[in-house]
């Protein structure tokens, strides 16, 4: 395979080859068709391959043996010498190259990565080339010196530039495109000015631990995480102590062969031991990415389940036990909690025994009771960090504008406050009981964009489709006027409509007449008795008279039936005559020129609203929880659930049994996880409940309830904060547009058998800024600092409690590490009162 790797194939449209195979009778017995002249090939042609003749760029998806097959270079180059190539075409010539890390396999290469290339970072003058993975960076730099004329005695020098404009050296000229971890899109500059880099550090007065790490691009998750584990000293020492070298395990088949445990001792290093003010921990990440392809992209991701990630495949690389054995589970059979905890711990350190497991393990008890017969089943279990539940509130507060049938009303918007978990029905009900008008008379729409995200349908009333009407979308969208000789563009504007029609025989003109009357010009504030005295001919008369009058002599706006979001046209209106043939998913654009819209549609009536009592009454603070709180929520006993049972080896069957967790004994580090995303069916809610946990003097040692533990007393020593609505990409964006507090809902309220304006607002801020940020306790000096990203700054112990903090490192105070290095059995104990009785090390 490795010898493959070094070598090329062509690919081959798959119609020119398989016309060549009847040609030769490649795959037929039948050899008097052998030369047949009708079925010559002519010269290769990939005409097919190409998604842009000009560029020659290859279509996307193109499948193997369907699309083109693949031959070597001996073989191309004899059918080149029989048939030649189409006149301009380029061979597509591709590399093998190898892919895996533990089964080494060969592929060729099809699609090339794109990466833009400037000189001494002038954006102005980008060009893109393509590279193989198996190209080396000397590879690039020769590109680099022909494309921008650098005279080959000219020294240079290749760097990454990322989107947080760091920079970092590419100083291994032949290492490959993949070794280097260079990805889609990215920057190279090539010249001969100065970066600061990870390799090539910017001389700081900082003191060790005080070092910034670069964003690559959405790894703000990452860097949070290093920035925490880095500050807890027994684990930094180990790696700056080069304890790590004599114990990686590059054996073990649940481990990353040492590499993760080698690529974070190095970046430890950088860290602490250089005068850098920040580094690109891009080579860690590359490796991070190749034994996790989670994180290999460049989107945001959770920091906690990196971190998890990380411990785990620390442990692993470095796990002393070399041949792990079996060990058969065991019940506590009413044993002695001392005794069945001792065994579990035992057994645990039988196969896990490393430096994350001495400072990061510590063990849970758990307790399950059968509702049925009563049987007791007591079990220890290890844990490496502890998942705190949040107390989740029952209720929660939400905005909406309520927009009645009758136009001459503005819409209003409401406060309201609907079950946590509740429903669209629930959020209809309480509106009702505030504005009057009957719940199942209202409809609820998300609206985002001038258009409509999601119009909601309630279980519990008639159904829409069994009605005679259908509520039909209408969009606006104004043309622009492009150069001569080009069509139009459209851009759509306002809140969408929302029109109850009828479901057949639809005359053209009515929905016309119908949306003119929503968008008329208003009555003049200060009208006379006389306009008041019959508003009942609103559909009628009056509104329809300035309809026709602006309307008069052409019409002011064409229809097209469009997609949900309203950019591409599907058809025009189709019409029978003039009757329209609408389905229930039908979505309407009207399109104005630009005269028409200023002369009827007021932009700013369309957007005025009035508030309700309810939006000026003083909202409540929300309420801050101890970190006690969520400790005592976690150890309550709870009912698993009827998806979740527990099988009852005395009963012979499952059962939802009570389950009770408990803390045993607790590691060095304790790491908190604060579990503040909920899920509920398709999307995950965040809860931004400010938790106050201490600083120093916490005391855990009321929820130990091993009798024979010493004194845990803790102090924090980092912080992981995550700011913004969601992340992860675990969930879709529309749910939590909808269901998030901050955002707008618009509940259209009246009989099915009007028309429904949406003409206010909805809610610009739908998700705010996601970031991950670190405040971390420096060992040297005992203050703290803040991480964000590259940039570090001083921080007050005032500062660190917030709503955005997610995961927090505690350090126990009876095993602060001395100023001076220890052997690592040091760094490995545990105090001999707390823990001698489970043997621990």
């Amino acid at each position: 395979c490795i010898q493959e790797a070094s070598l090329q194939q062509y690919l081959i449209d798959s119609r020119w080859f398989k016309q060549w195979k009847k040609y030769v009778g490649f795959d037929s017995w039948d050899m008097y068709n052998v030369g047949e002249r009708s079925l010559y090939p002519g010269p290769i042609d990939n005409s097919g391959l190409f998604s842009d003749q000009e560029t020659q760029a290859l279509k996307e998806h193109l499948i193997d043996e369907l699309d083109y097959v693949l031959v070597p270079t001996e073989a191309w180059n004899k059918l080149v010498s029989w048939y030649g190539c189409l006149d301009g075409q380029r061979p597509i010539v591709r590399k093998v190259v190898e892919h895996g890390m533990f089964v080494k396999h060969c592929k060729v290469e099809v699609y090339l990565l794109e990466l833009n290339l400037c000189e001494n970072d002038n954006m102005d003058n980008v060009v893109t080339r393509h590279f193989s993975k198996a190209d080396t960076i000397d590879t690039i730099e020769k590109e680099m010196r022909t494309l921008f004329n650098i005279p080959s005695e000219k020294e240079t020098r290749l760097w990454n530039k990322y989107m947080s404009n760091t920079y970092e050296q590419l100083n291994k000229p032949d290492s490959t495109v993949q070794d280097a971890g260079l990805f889609q899109g990215q920057v190279a500059l090539g010249g001969y000015n100065s970066y600061s880099s990870s390799y090539n550090y910017r001389e700081s007065q900082s003191q060790p631990g005080l070092c910034g790490l670069s964003n690559l691009g959405n790894t703000c998750f990452m860097n949070s995480a290093l920035q925490c584990l880095s500050n807890a000293s027994p684990l930094t020492e180990y790696f700056l102590n080069d304890q790590y070298e004599a114990e990686i395990n590059r054996e073990n088949p649940l481990g990353m062969r040492g590499e993760i445990a080698e690529a974070y001792a190095d970046l430890v290093k950088q860290m602490w031991l250089s005068r850098s003010s920040y580094v690109a921990p891009r080579t860690f990440k590359t490796q991070v990415g190749r034994f996790a392809p989670q994180f290999s992209g460049y989107q945001q991701q959770d920091s906690q389940e990196l971190l998890a990630f990380l411990l785990d495949g620390l442990h692993e690389d470095l796990n002393r036990v070399k041949k792990k054995p079996y060990l058969a589970l065991r019940d506590a059979e009413g044993r002695p909690d001392e005794i069945v905890a001792k065994e579990a711990w035992t057994n645990h350190r039988l196969r896990n025994d490393s430096i994350i497991v001495d400072i990061f393990h510590g063990l849970f008890k758990s307790t399950l009771v059968c509702p049925e017969c009563s049987k007791v089943s007591v079990t220890f279990d290890p844990f490496c960090y502890l998942t705190l539940p949040l107390p989740m509130k029952k209720d929660r507060t939400m905005e909406v504008f309520l927009v009645r049938s009758d136009p001459q009303s503005r819409p209003t918007q409401y406060r309201v406050v609907v079950p946590k978990l509740g429903t669209v029905t629930d959020l209809c009900s309480t509106l009702s009981k505030l504005c009057g008008f009957p719940p199942e008379n209202m409809v609820v729409a998300d609206v985002y964009n001038h258009r409509f995200h999601k119009i909601y349908r309630r279980d519990d009333v008639t159904k829409l489709s069994s009605l005679e009407r259908m509520n039909l979308p209408v969009y606006f969208r104004e043309r622009h006027s492009k150069h001569a000789g080009s069509s139009s563009s459209t851009m759509l504007f306002g809140q969408p409509l929302l029109i109850t029609v009828p479901r057949q025989n639809l005359i053209a003109d009515v929905l016309y007449d119908k949306i003119l009357e929503r968008i008329g010009p208003e009555p003049e504030n200060g009208h006379s008795e006389e306009d008041e005295e019959d508003t009942s001919d609103l559909e009628n008369g009056s509104k329809r008279d300035v309809a026709k009058q602006c309307s008069s002599p052409a019409k002011l706006f064409t229809f097209s039936i469009v997609n949900s979001y309203g950019t591409a046209n599907i058809s025009p209106l189709p019409c029978d005559g003039n009757v329209l043939k609408l389905n229930p998913h039908s979505t309407v654009a009207i399109d104005w020129d630009t005269e028409s819209k200023k002369l009827c549609y007021d932009e700013q009536e369309a957007e005025a609203y009035e508030k309700h009592e309810s939006m000026l009454q003083p909202q409540k603070k929300k309420a801050t929880v101890a970190l006690r709180e969520c400790i005592e929520l976690f150890t309550t006993m709870e009912t698993l659930g009827e998806h979740d049972p527990w099988y009852c080896p005395t009963c012979k069957k499952h059962q939802q049994a009570t389950k009770k967790f408990d803390l045993w004994s607790l590691p060095r580090i304790l790491v908190v996880h604060l579990k503040r995303f909920s899920y509920n069916r398709c999307w995950r809610d965040k809860l931004d409940t400010v938790v106050d946990f201490p600083i120093r003097d916490l005391n855990m040692s009321e929820f130990v309830c091993d009798p024979k533990a010493g004194p845990y007393i803790y102090d924090l020593i980092a912080v992981s904060n995550h700011y913004g609505g969601m992340g992860g990409g675990h969930c879709k964006l529309l749910h939590i547009t909808i269901w998030q507090s901050a955002s707008h809902i618009f509940v259209l309220c009246g009989l099915l058998s009007f028309s429904y304006f949406l003409r206010s607002f909805i809610a610009l801020t739908l998700l705010s800024p996601l970031t991950d940020t670190a405040y971390g306790k420096n060992k040297v000096d005992g203050k703290w600092y803040y991480f964000d990203d590259s940039s570090v700054s001083s921080a007050t112990e005032d500062q660190i409690v917030t709503k955005a903090a997610y995961v927090l490192f505690y350090q126990r105070r009876d095993e602060e590490a001395p100023s001076k290095p220890q052997p690592s059995a040091s760094l490995g104990g545990a105090p001999e009162a707390a823990d001698d009785h489970m043997d621990t090390n």
